[in-house]
């Protein structure tokens, strides 16, 4: 049965992958790729933070804090880059859409003053040596945190891989994006982060 089941998610995951790859000539931003989190919703967490601030996963909420450790061996916490506007993208090396945006946010790295965390879903991972050698295909050189256990991906709700958040220098979530970004779409955003 599980098997069964795991086969129906790959399946649709396939078939999104095609049809996201056959609509790629148009740009991501007026193509509706990607689905962009309102304001609107209700918190998803409502634990007081710093601040007026509650820590949520929607527009306006602190961030959540978390602790991974690098590709490189490196323990690293969203809060130590307090003071500087952050993008933390969940992937995984065999999802397609998250193989097709990494050029973009490698190019969106080196041109603009963002720190990108890149959380690899590495449990869903054959091997750890996939997401290495995904990193030197790809030329990467942005962290890459490795969530071995998808704690953090849990902890966020990740539904959609990717799924990419931008936190602004006080910590605050200003964007969020379920499906892959293009690079337009990441600066215009980052234009609007203080």
């Amino acid at each position: 049965m599980k098997k069964t089941i795991i086969i129906l998610i790959i399946t649709g995951m396939l078939a999104w992958a095609v049809y996201d790859v056959l609509n790629s000539s148009e740009e991501t931003a007026d193509s509706g790729d990607y689905v962009v989190e309102d304001d609107t919703k209700e918190e998803s967490t409502s634990e007081e933070s710093e601040g007026n601030n509650k820590v949520g996963l929607e527009i306006g909420n602190m961030a959540p804090d978390f602790e991974l450790t690098t590709l490189k061996g490196k323990t690293v916490k969203l809060s130590d880059f307090r003071g500087q506007r952050v993008l933390v993208n969940f992937w995984a090396t065999w999802c397609p859409p998250c193989r097709a945006e990494m050029p973009d946010m490698e190019k969106f790295h080196q041109n603009k003053d963002i720190t990108i965390l890149a959380i690899n879903l590495t449990e869903t991972e054959s091997t750890k040596s996939d997401v290495s050698d995904f990193v030197e295909k790809f030329e990467l050189t942005f962290p890459i945190l490795m969530d071995e256990t998808v704690e953090v991906a849990n902890q966020y709700q990740i539904q959609p891989i990717p799924t990419s958040y931008m936190i602004d220098s006080n910590g605050i979530i200003q964007f969020k994006a379920l499906g892959a970004m293009n690079y337009e779409l990441m600066v215009q955003e980052f234009e609007k982060m203080k």
